[in-house]
Parts: C-alpha cells; sequence; structure tokens
C-alpha cells in the first residue's frame, strides 16, 4: 500500500469519526443513549396528573395539549428531553427528585418551550451547516496530506490529517454553541409561559439549584464550551434577576396537588424499590395516605396478597370515589391469578374513571382470564372505547382479537392481530395476519380496506 492510500484510509477513518461524533449530538439531544433500551411506564394515575401539570402551560406556549405526547422513562436519573416532534420524555427520577409540583412544572416548561421554538428542527438545519463546514475542512485537510505525500513532504502529510482532527474539533464546539443558545432561549420562554399560566418561576430556580449542587464536582475543571447546557449557575442568575416581573412568585401549590404529588412518588417507591426500602421511608407508624399506599402496593408485589387487600381496603374506606385504589385491587387479585374477583373493582375504577383506556384494557384482560366466551361482548365494547385514548396500543388489538375469536368472527380476529403487531413492529407478521384477515372480511368493508391498508403499508425511509 503507498503512503498516498494510508493517508487516504486515514482521513476515511476520520470522516467516518466525526460522522458519528457529530451525529452523536444530534442523538444526545433527540434519543439519549440508552433511552431505547429503557423500559417504558405506563400509569393512567401518573399520567393524568402530569397533564395536569403540563397542560396548561401547553396552552400558554399556543400548543395544542392533544398534539402534544408525554412518554416515561423508568430510569432514575434527574431528566427530561424533547424528541420526535411534539414529544417529551420524562424520567422517574425527575419525578422522584422533585420536592412540589411546582419543581416539575418548572422543568416541563422548559421542555414546552423546545416544542414551542421548533428546536429540534432548527439543530438539524445547524447541524447541517456544522457538517458541511467541517467536511470542507476535512476535505482541505486531506488534499494538503495527499499532496504533500505525493510531492514526498513527509511532515506534510501529518499537518493534513491534523486539520481533519482540528476541523471536527471546531464543528463540535460550534454545534454545541448553538446547543447552549437554544437551551438559554428555552429557560426565557419558561418563564414567560409559567407566568401567563399562573405558576412560580420558583420551582424551575430549585431544580436548577439541585442541578447546580448535583453538578458542582463533575463541572469543576470541565470547559464551558464544551458543555451542551449553560452552567446551571448561570440559569440560576437568569431566572433570579427576572424573578421578580412575576406576578405568581410566592404562589403555593395547593395541598391537594401536593397530596396528589406525594401519591405519585408512593406508587412509584411501591413498584419500583425493595420491601426494606419502602418500608424505612414508609414505616408502620406512618398513616399517612402515601406511606399506606406504597406500603399495599409492595405488600401486593411481593405476593402477601391478603396484607395488601387489608392495606387497599382501607384506602378504599378513605377515599371510595378514587379510582386508582379500585384499580389497584383490581390488578393485585388479577396479578395474583384471581380473575373473577378481580372484575368486580375493575368495573368500579371504570365507573369512576370512564375515560381511563389503560383501565379498561386491564379489565378486558381480567374478563378474558375469567372466561372468554362469556365475556366476550363486553371485553369488545371496553376495548372500542379504550381505543380512544389508547389507539397505539398493541396489547389491546391483542385482546381484542381474542374476544373476536371467542365469537367466530374470524375476520375482525385475524384483522385485531394485524393491528396488534403493525403497532408492536412486526410489519412481516402484520402483513400475514392481514392477508387472512382480507380473504375472510367482505371486499370493500371497512374491515377489508384497512387490512388492504396495512399490506400497502411501506417503511419510511
Amino acid at each position: 500500500m503507498t503512503s498516498t492510500e494510508t493517508i487516504y484510509r486515514k482521513f476515511l477513518e476520520n470522516l467516518r469519526f466525526f460522522l458519528t461524533v457529530v451525529l452523536g449530538i444530534a442523538l444526545a439531544v433527540i434519543t439519549p443513549t440508552g433511552a431505547v433500551a429503557q423500559s417504558v411506564i405506563r400509569d393512567s394515575e401518573i399520567e393524568n396528573l402530569l397533564r395536569d401539570y403540563l397542560n396548561p402551560i401547553l396552552k400558554a406556549a399556543g400548543l395544542k395539549p392533544r398534539a402534544v405526547q408525554m412518554i416515561l422513562i423508568n430510569d432514575g436519573s434527574i431528566n427530561a428531553f424533547v424528541a420526535g416532534g411534539q414529544r417529551i420524555f420524562i424520567h422517574t427520577g425527575l419525578l422522584m427528585a422533585s420536592k412540589n409540583p411546582n419543581q416539575l412544572i418548572g422543568v416541563l416548561a422548559h421542555e414546552t418551550a423546545h416544542i414551542a421554538g421548533g428546536d429540534l428542527l432548527s439543530l438539524r438545519r445547524q447541524l447541517d451547516k456544522a457538517s458541511t463546514a467541517t467536511i470542507i475542512g476535512a476535505l482541505l485537510g486531506v488534499a494538503a496530506a495527499v499532496g504533500a505525500a505525493a510531492a514526498g513532504g513527509g511532515n506534510s502529510g501529518q499537518a493534513g490529517v491534523g486539520a481533519v482532527a482540528g476541523a471536527q474539533a471546531i464543528g463540535r464546539r460550534t454545534l454545541l454553541q448553538y446547543q447552549r443558545s437554544q437551551e438559554a432561549r428555552a429557560d426565557q420562554a419558561a418563564f414567560k409561559y409559567l407566568d401567563r399560566a399562573g405558576q412560580s418561576a420558583r420551582g424551575m430556580i430549585e431544580m436548577f439549584q439541585k442541578l447546580a449542587d448535583n453538578a458542582l464536582l463533575s463541572l469543576r475543571n470541565v470547559d464551558p464550551y464544551s458543555l451542551s447546557h449553560p452552567v446551571p449557575r448561570s440559569r440560576i442568575a437568569f431566572l433570579e434577576k427576572n424573578i421578580g416581573k412575576s406576578r405568581f412568585y410566592n404562589k403555593k401549590d395547593s395541598a391537594a396537588l401536593i397530596l396528589r404529588h406525594r401519591m405519585m412518588q408512593a406508587k412509584l417507591r411501591g413498584f419500583q424499590s425493595s420491601p426494606q426500602s419502602v418500608f424505612r421511608r414508609y414505616p408502620v407508624s406512618d398513616t399517612s395516605l402515601p406511606a399506606r399506599y406504597a406500603r399495599a402496593i409492595s405488600f401486593y408485589r411481593n405476593v402477601d396478597i391478603k396484607r395488601a387487600l387489608r392495606e387497599i381496603d382501607g384506602l378504599i374506606r378513605s377515599q371510595p370515589k378514587n379510582p386508582y385504589f379500585w384499580e389497584l385491587k383490581g390488578q393485585a387479585l388479577f396479578e395474583n391469578g384471581k380473575s373473577q374477583r378481580a372484575i368486580q373493582p375493575l368495573e368500579k375504577a371504570v365507573s369512576l374513571a370512564p375515560k381511563a383506556g389503560l383501565i379498561r384494557i386491564l379489565l378486558a384482560q381480567a374478563m378474558l382470564a375469567a372466561n372468554s366466551k362469556k365475556n366476550a361482548k363486553n371485553v369488545i365494547r371496553h376495548l372500542t372505547i379504550a381505543r380512544r385514548s389508547e389507539p397505539n396500543s398493541s396489547s389491546l388489538y391483542r385482546l381484542l382479537a381474542i374476544a373476536q375469536a371467542q365469537l367466530g368472527r374470524l375476520g375482525q380476529a385475524d384483522l385485531a392481530s394485524a393491528e396488534s403487531a403493525f403497532r408492536f413492529g412486526d410489519l412481516n407478521l402484520a402483513k400475514t395476519r392481514a392477508t387472512k384477515a382480507k380473504r375472510r372480511l367482505k371486499n370493500g368493508s371497512p374491515g377489508w380496506i384497512r387490512a388492504n391498508d396495512i399490506l400497502n403499508y411501506k417503511h419510511r425511509k
């Protein structure tokens, strides 16, 4: 291999590395490392609370609440981010770290600002500019290297390769500078949205203070120009300078909202923590509603169904119209093999929260497990209603397929199986089931047309 070929290969390696670095920067904003592997949590109670926090902020930003999706990620880090259009991803670590609703609302206002400002689209445009500039620099570098090698100038070739690496660093710093300016603008916009929504910005400052304390050691010797976000202290300084302009700085969260916030945290601890951790945090001497909630969940999660039901029944006596206590009772019974007994409390939960699609899906599961054929029509009714709020649920369509098959509606069952596979991401299986559905359904019927749509679907490139 000639020296020119060696330098050219080195250039390609550097260029590949550069593209990886730049693309990695984009993914750090669009899909943080490991986000795909993290489990997504679905819970009607938590999602309803977060909606009550978020919707007034969205309206203040001029956004339609229904157009913005929330995804809760089971991750202990204090983080939230916007990705894939109007979607806000929230880590459970952020929920647990927030001491009150206002702190969490402040973070949601910041993420709303990213959506309202179109920051993802802007970032991609900036990424394109940075990529072009850096690639031009890299090409100039390799041209110098190849030219020097052809002329026999030994060290000049190394200088050309060095220019490639230098261009990478310049491009990365340019992009990071742009990201920092985006974050600063989002802070400013969030401040305005909070004020319009009648919320205090105090929680936003408190959360940044928490982040600043956590980052104090790790950022001590870090170049601030190598960060994608402004240094926490500078963000706090901006807010403290402008906080006096807010009419709502001293506004407090209501007692009812604080209780719901603590119930959310108790629920997460009950499901995610060991019994030892739960009982250290919520000893038997603590008779508050959140403590009893966490202990009840911990009992059922650790197969002590009798103690769990005693705790849950006590919760229901305290708040008989709380749908989530009835849901918990049904869930505990269902997951402990008592499907028939689970139906009544789940039906009660549905009557108290008729729009909660997730509860209806759980009820459908219990009904099918108890007696598929007898309950099939009711299962279809509940799943049809649940589909309004859970149109992309793969499990909903899987249960619908079972119920339709129990009633002998094989074409509808095949179509529901195709829908389930389609939403799960298995396009091959979806098309196989859709083919069967088309054979069994009446030509031109709505079901036949939908099956045909699935067969004609192509992955977007």
